[in-house]
């Protein structure tokens, strides 16, 4: 039994692990910021309005815009304009998955 256990370990492709532990880590560090957190978190329950997350969390437009900028660097939301609005989404379904996950672990249960 331990010979077959390693050689199930020798055959895993360590570059691409290297490749998932990289995305990962870089995924982590966008989230371990808390305002950029909340922000994706309101996104789960659907797109959102800047006029919207600025009311339902509180956070100054200044933050607000550079929060949001930096989601939109990495990749994390897409964004949608209708008229003078802008309209902010989720973009990947990973994320999505973290975050139902940090949910479960870490938000009361009422």
């Amino acid at each position: 039994m331990t010979e077959g256990m390693n050689e199930s370990k020798a055959s895993i492709d360590v570059a691409k692990m290297r490749a998932a532990a990289h995305g990962a880590t870089a995924l982590l560090r966008v989230l371990a910021n808390e305002d950029r957190l909340l922000l994706l978190c309101q996104m789960t329950e659907g797109e959102k309005s800047v006029g919207e997350l600025e009311t339902l969390l509180d956070i100054r437009q200044p933050t607000l815009s550079q929060q949001l900028g930096v989601l939109r660097t990495e990749g994390l939301v897409t964004t949608r304009r209708e008229g003078k609005r802008i309209y902010y989404a989720v973009a990947d379904p990973k994320v999505l998955s973290v975050l139902n996950a940090f949910y479960g672990l870490f938000c009361p249960k009422d």
